[in-house]
């Protein structure tokens, strides 16, 4: 038990320790409901970039602080077997610090796909209580089942046939039955999602990144 303590509180691993305190810390006061649930949540994913690269690395329709939880905890241990099994018995010396730099990446890369695939799996259940059907659902691709009059229209979300979710009709843009939507937007006065053609959205996205590399290499140009 002591190797375990000393290694929690030593870098790289001490990061998590911290992490995980304040993870703890936060589902403590969500469960005397003194924080909300979707504390990262916004009402559409336009400019929210931690809820756009959740969503890109797979965590679509869980909230952000779930996420976060397992990617953290998985991360955490990892970086915990490291030190253990590893760094703990070399010399490193001054390279502690780059080293652990790079357990703490590696750590993160490795739990990534790991941590999304426990949450992709506790999506059905989850969508059957109202706190997880709301914001934390951008992102997520559903299909269209029917139209209901020229304002709303009902869809199921991808994989999970029994859910049921309303989609604001904008003019020249309702969705059409069977059609493959992305939710981008939450309409808390209507309970009901703006949504975009799953081809769309890819495109966008693939727009997106083309001019983050070329702000990215403009900057680089610039500075140099």
């Amino acid at each position: 038990m002591q190797p375990i303590v000393s290694t929690a509180i030593q870098f790289p691993t001490i990061i998590f320790t911290f992490l995980l305190a304040l993870l703890a810390l936060y589902w403590l006061l969500v469960l005397i409901r003194i924080a909300p649930l979707e504390l990262f949540e916004h009402d559409s994913l336009r400019d929210d970039h931690m809820g756009s690269t959740l969503v890109s690395l797979g965590f679509a329709g869980v909230p952000a602080t779930l996420a976060l939880t397992f990617l953290v905890l998985i991360a955490g241990a990892l970086s915990l077997a490291t030190e253990l099994f590893i760094l703990r018995w070399l010399p490193l010396g001054m390279l502690r610090v780059p080293v652990g730099v790079l357990v703490v990446w590696l750590a993160f890369a490795i739990a990534s796909p790991i941590a999304a695939m426990i949450c992709h799996s506790l999506h059905r259940g989850l969508h059957r209580y109202p706190p997880f059907t709301r914001r934390c659902l951008l992102g997520a691709t559903v299909i269209v089942a029917e139209s209901e009059g020229d304002d709303i229209a009902m869809a199921t979300i991808d994989k999970e046939p029994n859910s049921h979710v309303r989609l604001h009709c904008k003019a020249g843009d309702c969705p059409q039955e069977g059609e493959r939507r992305v939710l981008v937007k939450y309409l808390a006065d209507e309970g009901a999602y703006r949504s975009v053609t799953e081809q769309a959205y890819m495109d966008t996205r693939v727009r997106l990144n083309k001019l983050r590399l070329r702000h990215k290499h403009h900057d680089e140009g610039y500075s140099t």
